[in-house]
């Protein structure tokens, strides 16, 4: 059984504003920063196999501050990207409602390159512990994966999951 510890990336300025980030590489604000150092001191007794991200710079950074902390390299994996939102990338959610449908990556797809993904990590670390930190879709469909209701993932907050035979579940 591999542990899987998934966190969704600091905040930044975008989230704290309430638009859609997608693919757009926005950085960590300040706090996001913060919330970084707070969960690598959160995360600094624990024995990490390894440290995956999304190679986007939000969760890649709040990656490397716990990396540092650890003393474990991150390897960025584009797979563990957020979700594209196509048209709605840096809209407001108030602003995003003048849109007609959906316009992005479609959520079955988004689903299917996040769930191969901790796949293959949990396939490279049987019977590790590995930290992915990733993004609020991202997590949200291994959510959906799992039959979690939907709600609000906290920037940094740790959400432990086991793999084992392909199979995941939640632990906490």
């Amino acid at each position: 059984m591999t542990t899987l510890l998934l966190v969704r990336h600091g905040e930044t300025d975008w989230n704290a504003e309430r638009r859609y980030q997608g693919h757009a590489d926005i950085p960590l604000n300040g706090r996001g920063r913060e919330q970084a150092q707070a969960l690598a001191e959160q995360l600094a007794g624990e024995a990490l196999d390894a440290i995956y991200s999304s190679d986007l710079s939000r969760a890649r950074v709040t990656a490397e501050i716990v990396g540092d902390r650890l003393g474990v390299p991150v390897v960025a994996d584009p797979d563990l990207r957020e979700i594209d939102v196509g048209a709605v990338e840096g809209l407001t959610f108030d602003e995003s409602r003048t849109l007609d449908g959906w316009q992005g990556e479609p959520k079955e797809h988004h689903a299917e390159r996040i769930l191969r993904a901790i796949d293959r990590i949990a396939g490279l670390h049987p019977d590790g512990r590995v930290l992915i930190v990733t993004h609020g879709g991202s997590m949200r469909r291994v959510h959906e994966r799992l039959g979690i209701e939907d709600r609000l993932i906290e920037n940094c907050v740790v959400w432990t999951c086991a793999h084992e035979g392909g199979d995941l579940r939640p632990i906490d």
